[in-house]
């Protein structure tokens, strides 16, 4: 510093000390500043309060030499001091030069300002808040200071300004929200501890809200409480936790809208705690703003649904999202089915629009109002601009919903937990919002076709009351089902075409409007029918899942829809089954089930006595496809009371090729009779004089059969018989008297008799050709 500068109205010898390097001769030189100052405040002499400022500022705090800056730095201290408090009016001229030296590379420097600075504020006290920001943005350095002589003076000056935000009401929190953005997204330790620790004392003071600002800090509060630190998670918690109290206390005020996605963010990340905390405050917000979420919910199931498949290590994350599962999907009525255009005008006005937010841009990754179904975790600075300025967000966004569910659904990978949920939203949206959710049946009907292979019961259990539902609305009563909202959803239609009914395989039933419903399914919509020939296909294309599950499905049906129109429309598209293998497969199956689950006693019931039209109809639409099987044929026959179409039939096993598969058949059917299913049957052969032809039908199964197990327990059956010679010759048969054991007029038994030849011829055909070539006919079902 050059020594023969004037610095008037600084004296040589406070101009010599300020530059001394020892401390004491600068502390000197401060008392003399101050006494010379508070002259010139008793002479009200701004001019010259100004020069002294202005001197200590830029000959000294700006220096290049570190002993004038110290000397600079409390030399400004003693102006303030010696202002009192009129300090406030040259608060700018006080503040910056110390300000600056806060970013000087000696530690003691910076500590001697800090020093300073805590004079200047303690005296200037409420004078200062104009001033925060520039306080706030200085002070969030020096709290990651690695010197901590330098932290320790940082933390007194911290506090006194908190003391004094405190204590005060005019506070600019406007103005300082942008700064506190800003700073939130800091990664050091102790600068986020700083600002955690003023969002607490900020919450805290009764005339600050801070909650009309919280969207804006939402998402950096969340990235802090991943910190390594416990100390700084724990205090994070806290803040997070006041908020929450907070927002319960007034959810009226409270911009949920615009805290959707940030949630849905952070509900994605692999952090435990981040999780947890972010699932919680997304179950608040469903249970608080209700209908608020709903054009969020694609979002939401994209973070939600996941966490259902957690095991017990996350146990508590997945019962905070089973209940915002469960309240997310009590949000939607079926008011949600209605047509925009037919919404009031007011309505749809105030309806938001999420595509307009920058939150939108935000969360799309991670499945926000447009849903999508991957998720990524915001890192930086994210800013979430309100939705709208509305407070009516009620549209449903099914066309995100149901990509989201049909995302989880194809994702194999996915755990049981959350198929059952998928699969349980699908049946919701089904039952409220049937008219739009049919738009997007053809996306959804081939994943949901699949999920019948999968490997729980229950899951599968779900999906057929889906299917099932899907084959029975009223929403469905349409030839064509409407195209899908968008054009992501739009898929190939090849898995649902429909064969043209054969006017062969049905027997005197009514017509119906268009060739997509079966004639047989009047009560059932037009994916009824498609239903059953994409069932079929599935098991012939999976025969594992048709040996291990198709019972299963097939009598669940059974419960779910109506049991005499599963059977009647699988037996007419069976008809048509080139694959004539499989239909002798699939005939077996659906016979066993008819014949022995309990599902099925009232369908049994129905073909007992053949007493109604519909009855017979249904016997004869059964026997075509039965023909595929000949010992199932005789058993349909023995159901049905058909005593002496039986005897018919097995007469003409003689022209059969009896394999080892044929003799099992026959065993299992001898087995089938000694159950309780039949035992109307076994009553039957008391009545020797009206059954001569069950008692025949019984005798040919005996000659049939080897000298096995089967042949002896039937032939000791046979022996039980009372009176076996009454057994009718063909002259006393002609005196008896007209059975009732279904002898229906209206059914045309040699017709039967002869489709029943035909099927068989085609059978042998079959193995013969299967047998020359060495090679096995292809499996497809006539589409």
């Amino acid at each position: 510093m050059n020594p023969e500068k004037d610095f008037a109205p600084l004296t040589p010898n406070i101009v010599r000390a300020l530059n001394d390097k020892l401390y004491e001769k600068r502390k000197v030189a401060a008392l003399e500043i101050e006494k010379l100052v508070r002259e010139f405040v008793a002479q009200n002499n701004t001019v010259q309060i100004k020069h002294v400022i202005q001197t200590l500022s830029q000959e000294f705090a700006l220096s290049q030499h570190p002993h004038s800056r110290k000397g600079g730095l409390i030399g400004l201290a003693a102006c303030s001091i010696a202002l009192g408090k009129d300090s406030g009016l040259y608060l700018k001229e006080l503040i910056e030069p110390v300000l600056t030296c806060f970013n000087d590379a000696d530690s003691r420097l910076r500590y001697y300002a800090c020093e300073a600075l805590y004079n200047i504020v303690k005296v200037a006290r409420g004078a200062v808040l104009p001033h925060f920001n520039v306080l706030f943005d200085g002070l969030s350095k020096l709290a990651a200071d690695p010197d901590p002589n330098v932290k320790s003076g940082s933390e007194l000056l911290d506090r006194l300004l908190k003391d004094i935000v405190t204590e005060s009401n005019k506070f600019d929190l406007v103005g300082f929200i942008p700064l506190l953005r800003e700073r939130i997204y800091s990664n050091n330790q102790y600068a986020r501890q700083f600002i955690i620790s003023w969002i607490l004392v900020l919450e805290s003071v009764p005339d600050i809200n801070l909650l009309d600002y919280l969207p804006e800090i939402l998402d950096g509060l969340f990235q802090i409480l991943g910190d390594n630190s416990k100390e700084i998670r724990k205090m994070c918690e806290v803040v997070l936790g006041e908020f929450l109290k907070e927002i319960k206390k007034n959810p009226s005020s409270v911009k949920f809208a615009e805290m959707a996605n940030i949630l849905v963010i952070h509900c994605q990340t692999t952090d435990d705690l981040i999780q947890l905390t972010a699932m919680c405050w997304m179950r608040e917000f469903i249970q608080l703003a209700g209908r608020v979420m709903l054009p969020y919910s694609s979002g939401i199931l994209t973070a939600v649904l996941p966490c259902l498949a957690y095991d017990d290590r996350k146990k508590s994350i997945k019962e905070v999202a089973n209940v915002c599962n469960q309240s997310l999907m009590k949000l939607v009525t079926p008011e949600d089915d209605e047509p925009d255009e037919l919404k009031p005008a007011v309505q749809r006005q105030t309806e938001p629009n999420p595509e307009d937010s920058v939150a939108k841009q935000a969360g799309t990754a991670s499945g926000g109002p447009d849903g999508s179904c991957d998720s990524s975790f915001s890192n930086g600075i994210s800013v979430f601009a309100p939705v709208s300025t509305d407070r009516a967000p009620v549209t449903l966004n099914l066309d995100g919903i149901v990509q989201v569910l049909n995302c989880h659904l194809s994702d194999m990978t996915i755990g049981m937990m959350t198929r059952i949920a998928v699969l349980k939203w699908l049946y919701h949206l089904y039952i409220k919002t049937p008219r739009k959710m049919f738009r997007h049946t053809d996306s959804l009907f081939p994943i949901l076709l699949q999920t019948l292979s999968d490997e729980s019961d229950e899951v599968v259990l779900k999906d057929l009351e889906v299917l099932a539902e899907i084959a029975s609305s009223p929403a469905g009563q349409t030839d064509e089902p409407g195209p899908a909202d968008g054009p992501d959803l739009r898929v190939s239609h090849s898995e649902l075409q429909v064969p043209t009914p054969s006017r062969a395989s049905l027997v005197n039933t009514p017509s119906t409007k268009g060739l997509e419903c079966s004639p047989s399914t009047p009560t059932m919509n037009s994916y009824f029918y498609k239903f059953m020939i994409n069932l079929l296909q599935r098991f012939s294309s999976e025969r594992k899942l048709l040996e291990v599950r198709g019972p299963f499905i097939i009598r669940q049906l059974c419960l779910l829809l109506n049991a005499e129109n599963i059977f009647h429309s699988m037996a007419d598209i069976l008809l048509r089954e080139e694959d004539l293998k499989f239909a002798s497969t699939m005939v077996h199956t659906l016979n066993t089930i008819l014949l022995t689950s309990t599902e099925l006693f009232q369908l049994r019931n129905q073909l007992k006595d053949l007493k109604t039209l519909e009855s017979q109809n249904l016997f004869c639409c059964l026997y075509r496809s039965w023909c595929h099987n000949p010992v199932t044929t005789v058993s349909l026959c023995f159901l049905t009371q058909n005593y002496r179409h039986a005897y018919d039939l097995i007469q003409k096993f003689g022209d059969l090729e009896v394999t080892v598969d044929f003799l099992t058949e026959v065993d299992k059917l001898v087995q089938l009779i000694e159950c309780p299913i039949f035992t109307y049957l076994r009553l039957q052969l008391l009545d020797v004089k009206n059954n001569p032809y069950l008692i025949k039908a019984l005798y040919g199964l005996l000659m049939l059969l080897p000298q096995s197990s089967a042949f002896q327990l039937l032939s000791h059956r046979l022996q039980c018989v009372p009176n076996p010679e009454l057994l009718q010759t063909e002259d006393s048969l002609k005196a008896a008297p007209k059975s009732h054991k279904g002898d229906s007029a209206s059914i045309d038994y040699t017709e039967l008799l002869q489709h029943f030849e035909k099927v068989q011829n085609q059978h042998l055909e079959v193995r013969h050709q299967r047998s020359g070539r060495g090679d096995h006919l292809d499996r497809r079902v006539i589409l």
